[in-house]
Order: C-alpha cells, then structure tokens, then sequence
C-alpha cells in the first residue's frame, strides 16, 4: 500500500470543460473514453500536496484527495516548474504518502513530466493528474 501516482492524457474533445474529477467510466463501469498514462510516480508526497492544492483552487471538493483528478494546462505547469525549481513544494504529512524528503531523481521527474505534458497539450490533449492511496 502507499501513495500511486498518475499523469494521463485523454483527447481535448473527451475532456470537454472539465477541470476537476473526470468522469471515465459510465454507471456500469465501461470505460466512456481511452487514456494514455505519460507519467508514473511513487510516494512523492510533496508533488502529491501541490496536486492537491491545485485541485481545491480549480473547484475540486473531494474529501481526502484520493482518486480525485485535476487537470493542467500551461499556466499550471509554468507555476510547477518554479516551485520545484525554488524548492517550494512541501511534504505533506499521510500514513501512506513515505519520505518527507525530496531526492533529486524527484525534481528529475518533474522536469520530465512537465516536458512530455507540454508536448501532449500540443497534440491537442488534456492532461490529468490522478492518484490512489
């Protein structure tokens, strides 16, 4: 058990408007449209708050922030860029969330992400940050 972490893309269009807790699946648990995981990530707590506080600030209400998705554009991206490059993102505290330390393979991770999401934005896809605790 512990703290999983996704990045994943869908086509614009399936996105629509929605900003905060996608809707993939029907009532029947069939999946309504394809994604494509660009980003994979363990433990990295500190990632995880700032995900977590960019969902409340677009609207997310979801009581715990588990399995709740938050979508990035461009501008979110830039400001995550700064804060980990001006060593602003700071660990969070939670029983499955691991080291309060961040590595330097951590910020490695994120400058990688951030390019491969910027590059599918410009394919004309959405990019999603999702997790499961």
């Amino acid at each position: 058990m512990g703290l999983d972490m996704y990045a994943f893309t869908v086509s614009a269009a399936d996105a629509g408007d929605n900003v905060v807790d996608l809707k993939r699946y029907d009532d029947n648990d069939n999946e309504l449209f394809p994604k494509e995981e660009i980003y994979y990530w363990r433990k990295f707590n500190a990632l995880h708050g700032w995900m977590e506080d960019l969902y409340r600030e677009k609207g997310g209400t979801g009581k715990d922030f588990n399995c709740n998705t938050v979508r990035l554009n461009e501008v979110d991206l830039r400001r995550l860029e700064q804060d980990v490059f001006n060593n602003e993102l700071k660990p969070r505290n939670g029983f499955f969330f691991g080291s309060q330390e961040i590595y330097p393979e951590d910020i490695e991770s994120v400058a990688d992400f951030i390019a491969k999401a910027r590059h599918a934005i410009a394919e004309g896809k959405a990019v999603y940050y999702d997790s499961w605790w």
